[in-house]
């Protein structure tokens, strides 16, 4: 079962990541680029993360390797300083 930070990861995917087939399926060390996820829907992740978790991406984290993958978002988020907890 994921996390609580990665249940919320997806729930965002969900809203902004344009996945052709979806996020509940995926595992979550899967390429969300060969998901489907592109350079657009990328940004518009990334927005909607910043909203939802209250912060803001530094510059040496705006890259392709961050929004690679659902474990990747979350070493991020928790590098940033969100806390892998419930809301």
């Amino acid at each position: 079962m994921s996390s609580p930070l990665k249940v919320r990861i997806r729930t965002v995917l969900k809203n902004a990541g344009s996945l052709q087939n979806g996020v509940d399926a995926l595992p979550d060390d899967a390429d969300l680029h060969a998901a489907g996820l592109t350079s657009h829907a990328t940004v518009s992740l990334m927005l909607a993360l910043e909203e939802m978790f209250d912060i803001e991406f530094p510059d040496r984290l705006l890259g392709r390797l961050t929004f690679s993958s659902i474990d990747a978002i979350a070493r991020a988020l928790i590098e940033i300083g969100v806390q892998d907890e419930a809301a």
